[in-house]
């Protein structure tokens, strides 16, 4: 286990906890699979602790000083917000419609100064809190705040409502909410903000913000009933406070904004909030709130009630995957990444069917659930195949989805957030994403569509009058083969390709490769052969002459000048280990980003013998047998974002998280369980349980698939490399009603073991890969694993290893 040190929340903790405060039904289901949501609250793993439904469109979880909303190590609670991400890395984000419960005494003078709107600033009137006591389950979230005289604070969520207990101090005679619209996330602006008191159990408004490394502006509208009666209620703005306001009340950019509500205790000190919100309009969280959040007779739905189902909702998430062996610790840290996969992308649309499109106007999905917040940089490469394989239903209404962000907003996204294109990231993440998609029959019946818009993408760029930024290094791309690098290039938002060319060109070759196994199958003959050839184009930014001195390597990856030349440092060198030109990241870690042409790689880099060397290098892999646990920490892991002047692997960050398999796909798939088993230490039932950013479940879905025995390889392939197992038993229920068995008997987590045989269905199989009809065709992947690695066995045969797509070669 890693040496996580920052709380004792261990599984077995929270789980009494929880079987304390549990009916007994509902402690026994969560007994049964367990979930820790603290596990990636630290370090910037950026997920939250707090409650959701699986692919929920609302999230209730505590606001501290953390720009994602919540560091396990925060200090103070300035709220409970509704709307969040989990493990993104950009800031302003989610934390909207803050609640956070009080007591005092609220007028002139009073602990809440009517007369000073000062004192419902959320930095000045957050609470203390303790973490003894506190329970993070899938779908449950509950913590102890010290301060007002102890209240404790739960939450629960449904799939578009969401539902607060806060439990004030005994003998409390009055208990506040206070409601802040004009705070959010720290970093989060809210542009303006709307309030109404409609009556004596409910509240409603919206909230404009501007998010997402400084996107453009989006709203979301709320809705908010009680469970009983307020005595008493006011309206804070910038000018001043006023009771007994009810609006409706409109505030501007960083503005102050909220309203307090005063309940009677006398006859309990519970008060339940039941809310919806929506990014349609009014009516919207309405027709949600209805849906989700209201009981028989139009009363809100219990809390209890709601948990009950919440809880039933996870259970049956979380039990299509059932493991076998390993630690309670092991468990938990399995399925809480689970969970963390299941989380986005966030359901769109409203209860009604209506969703706004990019576009900015209301449409709506009839049969089918319209998403949206599409990490594709991410996701595309672990979590898109995970829900694929795990969901097959919903990754057609995922791929539905995107086609309508085109459809609507006038071409593919690639960082999209709420209705609008953030232009976060780089190089074409959409075209692997979709053809994955595509390949595993998430399309059909809609390939040409697919393949139209796809090749719109890759032929062209989007119109300037667009906010979307499509390939916007193709003019370089499609003249000379290479995504120019240029610091200085026009970019409608953060990023832009050019500022990272070389990188870029190496993320277009990969989607053209992906996108020529498309093309050759829907009949597409001329284009295949063309993206087959684009496909090499990785070689147009391949230096031979390029030396990393320290290691003596010759030959990486380098960005091209718009007028081709080779880029150099002043003193006319060029470091390998530099970030100039490669986005989050160096050429040492861009270099492995060739999944369409290993054997071509392989022979850049002097023929296989080298090129093992280099991957030896690359994930210190003597260290690595040494102590696994130890020397991911030194050699690997250098904080979150301490992506440059690196030279080894980075499992905290995207662009090599699938390098550990090149050592599979030269013949040496040991050595890839070598380094998988050192690779999951960094995953534990601890705040600090995850990797670098979580990136919306793309590093969770990564140690899943490293934990099954499977690696989606490369995209349009349809091939699943094998390997060692980290359990003895794995049962994953397909979604179609068939379920794949994966068994190891001799796996132990903790201790190497390595494949010496794998069979089929009975069948022995020599080659190191599943397509995706075999996996679909179920039944039981056995494999027979021993202590020490057979370095003439399994997976090392030229035949057994897969091919380049065609058109590709060497």
């Amino acid at each position: 286990m890693p040496k996580h040190s920052l709380h004792p929340c261990r599984v077995g903790l929270l789980s009494l906890l929880a079987a304390l405060t549990l009916p007994v039904q509902a402690a026994a289901a969560a007994a049964a699979l367990p979930v820790n949501t603290f596990i990636g609250t630290q370090d910037d793993g950026n997920t939250f602790p707090g409650a959701s439904a699986p692919f929920g469109m609302i999230q209730v979880s505590p606001t501290g000083e953390h720009y994602a909303g919540w560091r396990y190590n925060d200090t103070r609670i300035r709220g409970f917000g509704h709307s969040y991400l989990s493990g993104a890395g950009c800031w302003e984000q989610g934390g909207q419609l803050s609640v956070l419960p009080v007591t005092g005494r609220i007028g002139p003078g009073g602990d809440f100064d009517t007369a000073k709107v000062g004192s419902f600033d959320h930095k000045r009137y957050a609470a203390e809190f303790t973490h003894e006591g506190e329970v993070g389950q899938a779908g449950y979230y509950k913590v102890k705040l010290s301060s007002y005289g102890g209240i404790t604070a739960e939450a629960t969520a449904l799939t578009r409502a969401a539902a607060e207990r806060y439990t004030f101090a005994a003998s409390t005679p009055t208990g506040h909410l206070l409601l802040n619209l004009g705070q959010a996330n720290e970093k989060h602006s809210v542009v303006g903000s709307e309030l109404r008191v409609l009556d004596e159990r409910s509240v409603e408004g919206k909230i404009t913000t501007k998010s997402f490394c400084g996107g453009a502006q989006y709203t979301t509208w709320f809705r908010m009933v009680f469970d009983r009666p307020f005595v008493a209620h006011g309206i804070w703005d910038g000018a001043g406070a006023w009771p007994g306001a009810r609006g409706p009340s409109h505030q501007g950019e960083a503005r102050p904004h909220g309203a307090w509500l005063s309940f009677d205790l006398k006859d309990g000190q519970a008060v339940t909030a039941v809310s919806a919100i929506s990014h349609v309009d009014a009516e919207g969280a309405r027709v949600n709130l209805r849906a989700d959040g209201v009981a028989a007779g139009g009363l809100p739905l219990s809390f209890d009630a709601m948990r009950t189902r919440a809880q039933a909702d996870w259970q049956r998430e979380l039990s299509s995957v059932r493991i076998e062996g390993g630690s309670t610790d092991d468990r938990t840290v399995f399925y809480t990444a689970l969970y963390h996969s299941l989380l986005q992308p966030l359901t769109g649309s409203d209860a009604d069917g209506r969703y706004r499109g990019y576009d900015d106007a209301v449409h709506s999905a009839k049969g089918w659930t319209y998403y949206e917040f599409f990490s594709l940089w991410d996701t595309y490469r672990t979590q898109n195949q995970l829900l694929a394989l795990l969901r097959p239903e919903r990754a057609r209404d995922i791929a539905n989805s995107v086609l309508k962000i085109r459809e609507q907003g006038g071409w593919l996204p690639r960082w999209g957030y709420a209705n609008f294109e953030t232009n976060i990231m780089t190089g074409d993440p959409v075209t692997p994403f979709l053809v994955d998609l595509w390949r595993f029959g998430a399309l059909k019946g809609r390939e040409q569509e697919a393949y139209a818009a796809l090749r719109e993408n890759a032929f062209g760029v989007p119109p300037h009058r667009i906010r979307a930024q499509g390939r916007a290094g193709n003019p370089s791309y499609l003249s000379h083969g290479y995504v120019q690098y240029d610091r200085g290039f026009f970019s409608k938002g953060m990023d832009v390709d050019p500022h990272h060319g070389a990188s870029s060109t190496l993320e277009y070759s990969l989607a053209d490769g992906s996108l020529a196994l498309m093309a050759k199958a829907l009949g597409h003959s001329k284009d295949a052969q063309v993206l087959a050839q684009r496909g090499l184009n990785w070689r147009r930014v391949w230096d031979d002459s390029v030396l990393d001195a320290a290691t003596g390597q010759r030959g990486f990856p380098r960005p091209r000048r718009p007028d081709g030349s080779w880029f150099s440092e002043l003193n006319g060198g060029y470091d390998p280990r530099s970030e100039r030109g490669f986005h989050e990241g160096t050429a040492w870690q861009y270099q492995w980003l060739v999944p369409q042409d290993i054997p071509g790689l392989v022979s850049a880099m002097g023929g296989q013998p080298l090129a093992a060397q280099r991957l030896d290098l690359f994930f210190d892999y003597e260290a690595l047998l040494a102590d696994p646990a130890a020397a991911v920490r030194k050699s690997w892991v250098v904080g979150p974002y301490s992506y440059y002047s690196q030279f080894r692997y980075n499992p905290n960050n995207e662009p090599d998280l699938h390098a550990p398999w090149v050592y599979t796909l030269i013949g040496q798939p040991w050595k890839t369980t070598t380094v998988l088993r050192a690779a999951e230490t960094l995953f534990g039932n601890a705040p600090n349980g995850v990797t670098g950013n979580d990136d919306l479940g793309t590093m969770s879905a990564w140690y899943l698939f490293s934990a099954l025995g499977l690696y989606p390889d490369m995209p349009g392939s349809g091939r699943f490399l094998l390997h060692a197992p980290r359990f003895a038993v794995a049962e994953i229920d397909l979604g179609t009603g068939r379920t794949l068995r994966i068994e190891a008997p001799e796996a132990k987590p903790g201790e190497p073991r390595f494949v010496k045989s794998v069979s089929l269905g009975g069948r022995s199989l020599n080659k190191v890969w599943l397509d995706w009809e075999q996996l679909q065709s179920a039944g039981s992947l056995a494999f027979k694993l021993s202590a020490q690695p057979d370095i003439q066995g399994w997976g090392t045969r030229a035949r057994d290893l897969p091919h380049p797509p065609g058109g590709m070669t060497p």
